[in-house]
């Protein structure tokens, strides 16, 4: 992968910071998107941007194409979790947060990279969802119903980029230890983990192994799929 450029939103912490990581280890030059960029060592260039903001993302495009010059991966990463209550107790501003980060950031960030991607006939899209996208928690509609939507805009991505070179998968972790579990209450992180057979959270390492099995170029046959990292949670 020398010479290769991978975008890696929300690169702080996490699982962005552990991707990151990963794919510089595989040769990867890396540059990081992030509203909260600091010293880290597994970014080679770190652009403060914030992916729910249009005007963000394509000034944040732009400088990676002035210091990169192409960008090969990218990785929709960046997200928040929202408050855990029910939905008929959901606060319309949070609810447009969590939405506005989880799912129109990466329609915005993909909608700033595929043309580049098209344009050379080559790209890996890693769109990183989630298990509750699947099944949905109780007390967390938004990130629920978010995570449903980058997992259908993955597929529909999937077909309308098959012919172009481009491959666009995602992850389904099930909940992991990240900063994200700062905004759960300690009832709603003992929830899910028990819905978890492994009896354990995700590692963010996990979720970075096989962001980096699809990022490569190994994956050639397999686009609009979803990943599944649940422990054996996900039934489907």
């Amino acid at each position: 992968m020398s010479n290769k450029v991978a975008v890696v939103t929300g690169a702080a912490r996490g699982f962005g910071l552990a991707i990151s990581e990963r794919l510089r280890a595989d040769g990867f030059t890396i540059c990081g998107w992030d509203l909260n960029i600091g010293d880290n060592s597994g970014l080679d260039h770190e652009v403060r941007m914030d992916v729910s903001d249009e005007a963000s993302v394509a000034a944040a495009f732009a400088e990676t194409l002035r210091v990169c010059s192409s960008v090969d991966v990218l990785v929709n990463n960046a997200g928040v979790n929202g408050p855990t209550v029910p939905v008929w107790e959901y606060p319309l501003a949070d609810w447009q947060r969590v939405m506005s980060v989880d799912l129109t950031g990466v329609f915005l960030c993909c909608r700033a990279v595929i043309p580049h991607m098209r344009e050379r006939m080559s790209g890996r899209i890693v769109n990183i969802a989630s298990v509750a996208g699947k099944e949905g928690n109780a007390n967390a509609g938004a990130y629920c119903a978010a995570k449903a939507g980058v997992i259908a805009l993955t597929k529909t991505l999937g077909k309308e980029l098959a012919s172009d070179g481009v491959i666009v998968n995602c992850i389904t972790p099930a909940m992991a230890e990240t900063d994200l579990l700062l905004e759960m209450t300690p009832e709603y992180i003992a929830g899910i983990k028990a819905k978890i057979p492994m009896g354990r959270l995700c590692k963010v390492e996990e979720v970075a192994e096989m962001t980096a099995y699809l990022a490569s170029d190994k994956i050639t046959f397999t686009t609009g799929a979803a990943f599944d990292l649940s422990g054996g949670r996900a039934v489907y």
